[in-house]
């Protein structure tokens, strides 16, 4: 008979750890499903900071265009301001003295020919 309750010690302690394990692995996949929502709510935080980090990047780039396009204009204006004045003064100096202007672009037109002439040899 001994080894009959033997037998039903056994058989409960063989319940036992099943029961025990049963509970473990429950505990494992709740322990899982906790750990696995956490990194979810880490990941959707994470990638609100990135949008926001984004946004906030794109601002910047915004505001340093702005302003770039802003300082073309105004060395284009700059630019177009001093072209027109020069062009008056040529204009003003050709008219006032046509024959020494003559003279000039004569002489700089044999300095450019003379110059590309001799590359050519």
């Amino acid at each position: 008979m001994a080894t009959g309750k033997a037998r039903d010690d056994v058989k409960a302690d063989l319940k036992t750890l099943k029961d025990d394990v049963k509970i473990l692995a429950d505990d494992v996949k709740t322990a899982a499903r906790e750990e696995g929502q956490r990194l979810r709510d880490k990941a959707v935080e994470a990638d609100a900071q990135v949008r926001a980090k984004r946004e906030e990047l794109r601002e910047r780039a915004r505001g340093y265009y702005d302003q770039a396009r802003t300082r073309g204009h105004e060395y284009y204006d700059d630019a177009h301001e001093r072209f027109e004045e020069a062009q008056r003064y040529v204009t003003e100096q050709v008219q006032e003295r046509p024959i020494q202007s003559t003279a000039i672009a004569l002489g700089a037109g044999v300095v450019l020919g003379l110059l590309l002439a001799g590359r050519r040899r």
